[in-house]
């Protein structure tokens, strides 16, 4: 069984991430947070982490 969640930032909706032997994979909700799609992450935390970062604009630390 799969474990995915929804990563929200301020109410709005960046994406999924689903758990693979990988990490976490994104995928990406709206065009605003395509530079994360794909990305695999270590945990949920990490992923939202990134998400809220390129939202805020620090863009060279959301990988």
């Amino acid at each position: 069984m799969s474990e995915t969640y929804v990563i929200e930032v301020n109410s709005q909706t960046a994406g999924i991430v689903v758990r693979d032997a990988s990490g976490y994979q994104f995928f990406a909700a709206s065009h605003r947070f395509n530079r994360l799609e794909g990305q695999i992450f270590r945990s949920a935390r990490d992923a939202e982490r990134a998400a809220c970062r390129l939202v805020t604009g620090d863009l060279e630390m959301a990988s």
